[in-house]
């Protein structure tokens, strides 16, 4: 009897034009999962996130299409033996805690897929309305990281957004902010720093609007205890209440992502295998940073799909 492994999910960043077609292609039950998210959101999302180029990487048609892709790959990996009764923690980074819940058991495939798809419009639309970005602090120590981010936030919003593992910091803040803490990062000790390609200042105040319009839609969505222990990236702890679960994902679009905290949470409470449904295989390489020890294996094509479950 083999255990169940942890299941770990992406979020923005992880999509690429086609993600989960070759799913599709080579099983019936993703095709199935997929031809439901069109349905429930009235348009093709497939054709977005297959066809369309770098439509994929509009927050509005990432984050659904993320969190598809999911959902399909661990319903193929359900008939290879996954056991999602058995399975004994689930995380996911930003958006990814959304598909955590859902194989918890917390949401609906529906009500998944609808809030995802208003966070990323609300993410969207807070990015339009104040010029933002996020920036790479490469090699920074949380110390440094929140030094740069406090000068920063002398010219305008700046936080610390996301702290995914050792040397792998985030900041995110207003376009003049980011300028004045990426001026003065040598001053801090960071060597290098590097501007991300992305909509806006996720995880920060610039995003503030974007928790007003879920909290609102998280009030009309039942969100049940989840079966297995859920860790939350606003504290890196565990989250079992339904109304502290709520209050979290809408609080999370301004907090700072606590993944190195997350993980290190889940390696203290003795779990040593992980399994990271995709897309991509980002979770893996960040968990190799912050404890080589621990097992983690990446489904990221649809052949890794038995030996993934069966390890």
């Amino acid at each position: 009897m083999h255990t169940q492994p942890a299941l770990l999910f992406p979020g923005q960043g992880a999509q690429h034009p086609g993600m989960g077609r070759d799913w599709c292609e080579a099983h019936a039950v993703a095709k199935r999962v997929w031809a439901e998210a069109d349905a429930i959101l009235g348009f093709p999302l497939s054709d977005a996130c297959w066809n369309q180029g770098e439509a994929v990487n509009r927050t509005d048609i990432a984050q659904p299409g993320i969190f598809t892709t999911s959902v399909a790959i661990v319903g193929v990996l359900q008939q290879h033996g996954l056991d999602l009764a058995k399975v004994p923690l689930v995380a996911g980074l930003s958006l990814g805690e959304y598909t955590a819940l859902w194989a918890a058991g917390s949401l609906s495939f529906e009500d998944g897929l609808r809030l995802v798809r208003l966070r990323g419009e609300a993410m969207q639309s807070a990015a339009e309305a104040i010029q933002s970005s996020m920036t790479s602090l490469m090699g920074a120590t949380e110390e440094q990281a929140r030094l740069v981010a406090a000068h920063g936030a002398q010219f305008g919003i700046c936080q610390v957004a996301n702290l995914n593992a050792p040397g792998q910091i985030v900041i995110a803040g207003e376009l003049k902010a980011l300028d004045a803490a990426e001026a003065a990062a040598k001053d801090h000790g960071v060597r290098r720093t590097r501007r991300l390609v992305v909509a806006g200042g996720f995880h920060s105040e610039c995003m503030r609007p974007a928790a007003q319009r879920l909290e609102q839609a998280l009030a009309q969505v039942e969100i049940r205890a989840p079966r297995c222990t859920f860790l939350t990236n606003v504290t890196g702890e565990a989250l079992v209440e339904p109304d502290e679960i709520r209050a979290s994902l809408a609080e999370q679009v301004c907090r700072s992502v606590l993944w190195e905290k997350s993980m290190r949470s889940a390696l203290s409470l003795g779990v040593k295998r992980y399994l990271e449904p995709g897309p991509g295989t980002v979770l893996a390489g960040i968990l190799s940073k912050i404890d080589e020890s621990a097992q983690v294996i990446s489904a990221a094509k649809p052949e890794d799909a038995h030996s993934c479950v069966q390890t």
